[in-house]
């Protein structure tokens, strides 16, 4: 037998499991270790969670598990309790929750911090003014947010605003290697060219004082998809009234049953 089989052979079987581990190896959760106290928290926590079927709350269970199997979630200086951690686990299921097939692969950690921060993530001095953001650079594949405003964003029934759904839509719209408000991995292609449209339009009309959409959803396409989106899931039946086409669309987009 010549050299280069035993060579070649080894590096064979090498890329064989790879690719079976990439398409064939799924990792088993086990719904058993989501502790009972959890869906408490859950049901009175999140609204998205608490308006399931009780299939549904299963599956959202699981996606929270295989979530915390992925990522970890660090307390900067704080300490952080289940509550903390199931409320940053809900902001990143609930956008994907129509697409079970789906994980986010580009993060790694989330960082809470008490308060809000500046651009080079420091917690005192001026322009602390950033409630969350997504890595980039040497800080990629994490995410920081404000403990209280990821807290906020879920206490308010009728609030508009939720900073870790925004941050975890960014992710997703980051996952096709362009942020441009146009998240590739959900959204069929028949529904782009009208998702334009209506961006460019609804864009007009928050910059013309015509619009309840936050203002900041108007810096560029890429934040008026995650700020459309935090209003979408946050308070689907305002956001249902005030912009019925937006809405009819994004239901479309996210597979998510009004």
């Amino acid at each position: 037998m010549s050299n280069n089989f035993y060579i070649f052979f080894p590096l064979l079987l090498f890329v064989l499991l790879i690719v079976w581990r990439i398409w064939f190896y799924k990792k088993t959760i086990n719904l058993k270790d989501f502790n009972p106290e959890w869906r408490n928290i859950l049901n009175k926590e999140v609204s998205f969670y608490a308006d399931l079927s009780p299939t549904d709350k299963l599956r959202f269970e699981q996606e929270i598990l295989y979530f915390f199997d992925d990522v970890t979630i660090t307390g900067v200086e704080i300490e952080i309790d289940d509550t903390d951690h199931l409320l940053v686990g809900a902001s990143a299921v609930i956008p994907l929750f129509g697409f079970p097939e789906l994980r986010y692969r580009n993060i790694n950690e989330v960082l809470l911090y008490e308060g809000s921060f500046n651009d080079e993530n420091q917690t005192e001095g001026d322009g602390r003014n950033i409630l969350g953001k997504v890595g980039s650079g040497n800080m990629n594949r994490l995410m920081i947010l404000s403990l209280p405003a990821l807290h906020a964003g879920f206490e308010n029934e009728n609030s508009t605003s939720n900073v870790g759904i925004h941050e975890f839509v960014h992710l997703i719209d980051k996952a096709d290697g362009a942020v441009d408000g146009i998240p590739e991995s959900l959204m069929q292609k028949q529904y782009v060219a009208p998702w334009l449209k209506l961006m460019h339009k609804e864009i007009d009309d928050i910059r013309e004082s015509k619009s309840d959409i936050n203002p900041y959803g108007a810096t560029n396409e890429g934040e008026f998809l995650s700020v459309a989106s935090e209003y979408f899931f946050s308070n689907p039946e305002t956001f249902h009234k005030k912009h019925p086409e937006l809405y009819n669309l994004m239901v479309k987009m996210y597979r998510h049953h009004s």
